[in-house]
């Protein structure tokens, strides 16, 4: 049987959703490795809307299932409509999405909270023993998700990993090629995008992610 992956999106869009080229290689290399795959999303308002023309923020409001939608070709689950129990793993890629979206580090720091369902979620694989990967700036979720103690990398930017440890986690330094492995909870991470400069680069990560996560799923 294949195995089954949940990828827990933020929206579409760099800026003010999920990154897409990490969104996207994400689902590629679960494809290349014959694993099954279903995009999921909390149904509720983004933080805001970004023209990602300009960077100017727009004077109305979207949904982020909505818009997580394009990149999944329609086929999106709401969060709280989906059964751990019918998944093997879950990968959350990057995107400031995830820092406005699925929490609000963006705007409280290290003062965050994560969004009740994307908590419950990610806690249920957690629970479950079922292993995690995260990407870019979701790492910053790690300590309130996993607990003081859990180790993770979002790159090298000293501010953030300084509120990682201020939240609690550990924070260890990688580059973009790279990952970093907590075992004891099952977790993975790297930076793609916070220290990618293009699609190929990014791609090493992203792609060493997957294929760690899928090999430590039980079958």
């Amino acid at each position: 049987m294949a195995k089954k992956v949940a990828v827990l999106l933020s929206g579409c869009g760099v800026y003010d959703g999920s990154e897409i080229y990490e969104a996207v290689l994400t689902l590629l290399r679960l494809d290349q490795s014959g694993a099954e795959y279903q995009c999921v999303a909390p149904n509720g308002d983004m933080m805001h809307v970004i023209n990602h023309t300009n960077g100017e923020e727009m004077s109305e409001a979207r949904n982020i299932m909505v818009e997580a939608s394009r990149l999944a070709r329609g086929d999106i689950a709401d969060l709280a409509t989906v059964n751990v129990d019918d998944f093997d793993a879950v990968i959350v890629p990057g995107g400031f999405g995830a820092a406005k979206n699925l929490c609000d580090f963006a705007v409280k720091g290290s003062d965050m909270s994560v969004r009740k369902d994307v908590l419950s979620f990610i806690q249920s694989f957690h629970q479950a023993e079922k292993p995690a990967g995260l990407m870019c700036i979701a790492p910053v979720m790690v300590p309130q998700i996993f607990g003081g103690g859990a180790v993770c990398t979002i790159g090298t930017d000293p501010n953030v990993s300084e509120e990682i440890k201020t939240m609690g986690g550990e924070h260890q330094d990688r580059g973009v090629d790279d990952v970093c492995i907590d075992e004891a909870n099952k977790l993975v991470t790297t930076p793609a995008y916070m220290l990618a400069t293009g699609i190929n680069e990014a791609s090493r990560g992203v792609f060493t992610l997957v294929d760690k996560v899928l090999g430590m799923i039980k079958k």
